[in-house]
């Protein structure tokens, strides 16, 4: 029997990967059964089976490949001196997530959004879950204190204000325009981009006059 090839494996894997995210972002976790995955992909249940075991195994899956690109992108930021300004590296890190994912759509709209919001839902019910997203998470915030440290260093930002105040921050900002995108449809993250630029340079009211 023929031995099957990294490569394929990966690629199978990464296919039911992209149909079960389909699936969640279109009729949420609950409503959708893994006959709908099976079906979405277009393969056995003995070939999905033999990867995951079932959606909760999927989700948390697809939830710590997601974290794990973010994390990764921040810790590459951090290691530059200094590490790019929160409206490039924002931006750029959320669109390399969302390019990756492009092709997915549901509605003529962008899946990922969509996605995000089910599994930030299934989360409050879902311990696993919760368990899987808590420690993405917190190492996300983590590579992101790093960042600010090293602003802090080089002076380009005040060092009165703790790491891991601004990382929340910033995080919040990404999950926010996460949620418009969700809600009202896709937008350029280079709206991100300008909008953080543009608070970025406030400074205090100008004299009457």
């Amino acid at each position: 029997m023929a031995r099957v090839s990294q490569a394929h494996l990966d690629a199978r894997r990464r296919q039911i990967l992209d149909g079960a995210a389909l699936c969640f972002a279109r009729n949420g976790f609950h409503a959708t059964s893994m006959q709908d995955v099976l079906k979405e992909v277009d393969l056995s249940a003995g070939a999905v089976y033999r990867y995951f075991s079932g959606k909760n195994e999927l989700i948390a899956a697809i939830v710590s490949e997601v974290m794990g690109e973010i994390r990764g992108a921040f810790e590459d930021a951090a290691r530059q001196s200094p590490p790019p300004t929160p409206d490039a590296l924002i931006p750029a890190v959320l669109g390399r997530v969302l390019k990756t994912r492009e092709f997915l759509h549901v509605d003529g709209e962008p899946a990922f959004p969509r996605l995000v919001l089910q599994v930030w839902t299934e989360t409050a019910r879902n311990e696993e879950l919760a368990a899987v997203l808590s420690e993405g998470y917190r190492a996300v915030r983590a590579a992101w204190a790093t960042v600010v440290g090293a602003y802090q260093e080089s002076g380009m930002m005040p060092a009165d204000v703790p790491a891991d105040d601004v990382a929340r921050t910033m995080i919040a900002t990404v999950q926010g325009f996460i949620v418009q995108q969700s809600l009202f449809g896709a937008v350029p993250v280079e709206v991100l981009s300008g909008g953080l630029r543009a608070l970025m340079s406030m400074g205090g009211p100008r004299p009457a006059g």
